[in-house]
């Protein structure tokens, strides 16, 4: 079976090779018909293209295992590449939506071009299949970075498709001014998928909890040993396609270290096929035992009081 790294490596050099052949199509396109439109879809594919050659970096990144100054793994390259995503969606929404009101005020009409309406048809199949492709992979591994490029890909699904449209209504239609229409509704919703982008890179950058459905599911594994009297201080986060948890497991109070270590290996092996590649920290309590963090400060203090000056 192919790994997480593998898959999330495979997807951002399947969008750089898509990225290119679009960059090629397009730009012969734009210098045939000298349509404004094909420019636009023309630069926002070239964004595309550093977008997926900054994903492939960062998940490269991602990849490289747990190290002696990086003990929690570098899954947070994911989450900071796509970051940097974000800002260039922004600066495409922007762009296309600057044109689009530019053109809408001015009244321009978009160029009439059969080969305009072909080469973007070519890049619609081109860029449907590249996202499927992406979806899928993003179900299998959870990957930040490949989910926030996707969304560049889709960018420009339907920035082209707002080419065809556009085009075929001025030019079979006699429907005026549908370019910068689209222009302005595809500006709307690429901010709208940034802000959706940041908000999930920034729940990895911050460390946020996983979903309560995933802790739910999590807790219910982990309890499920009679040996274990109850768990409490569950922590979790995720880092790139990595997840992580900890927390305290009681135990019955006279159970040797020994059987109370085999309960713990039991609990990680369930926990394993549940959760493959999440690395989990258990904390053994005896059955009643709770930490609080004056309890903790309060023994740290007689510690020092104990060692002599």
């Amino acid at each position: 079976m192919i790994g997480r790294a593998s898959l999330t490596q495979r997807a951002a050099l399947a969008s750089i090779a898509a990225a290119l052949l679009l960059i090629g199509v397009k730009s012969h396109a734009a210098l045939a018909t000298s349509s404004v439109a094909l420019l636009a879809s023309l630069a926002d594919s070239a964004l595309d293209l550093i977008a997926s050659l900054v994903t492939y970096f960062a998940v490269r990144v991602a990849a490289i295992p747990a190290d002696h100054d990086h003990r929690f793994g570098h899954g947070k390259a994911e989450a900071l590449a796509a970051m940097g995503q974000v800002a260039l969606i922004s600066i495409s929404a922007i762009a296309i939506g600057w044109r689009g009101a530019e053109r809408l005020i001015a009244g321009a009409p978009p160029v009439r071009s059969e080969y305009g309406i072909v080469v973007s048809a070519v890049a619609i199949a081109v860029t449907f299949a590249l996202v499927a492709y992406q979806r899928a992979v993003v179900r299998r591994t959870g990957s930040v970075a490949i989910r926030t490029d996707s969304v560049h890909y889709q960018s420009d699904l339907l920035l082209n498709l707002a080419v065809v449209a556009a085009l075929v209504l001025d030019q079979y239609l006699g429907v005026t001014g549908a370019d910068p229409i689209f222009g302005l509704a595809i500006a709307a919703w690429l901010l709208f998928g940034a802000w959706r982008a940041s908000s999930q890179a920034l729940d990895q950058l911050m460390d946020k909890e996983w979903p309560e459905a995933k802790r739910m599911h999590f807790l219910a594994i982990a309890s499920s040993r009679p040996e274990a009297k109850g768990i409490h201080d569950l922590r979790t986060r995720s880092s790139g396609t990595h997840d992580f948890a900890q927390f305290h497991i009681w135990v019955d109070p006279m159970m040797t270290v020994a059987a109370a270590h085999d309960v713990v290996e039991a609990i990680e092996g369930d926990l394993a096929r549940e959760f493959p590649g999440c690395e989990v920290l258990i904390h053994l309590d005896p059955e009643g035992q709770v930490d609080h963090p004056g309890d903790l400060l309060r023994e740290i203090d007689e510690t020092r009081e104990q060692i002599p000056e």
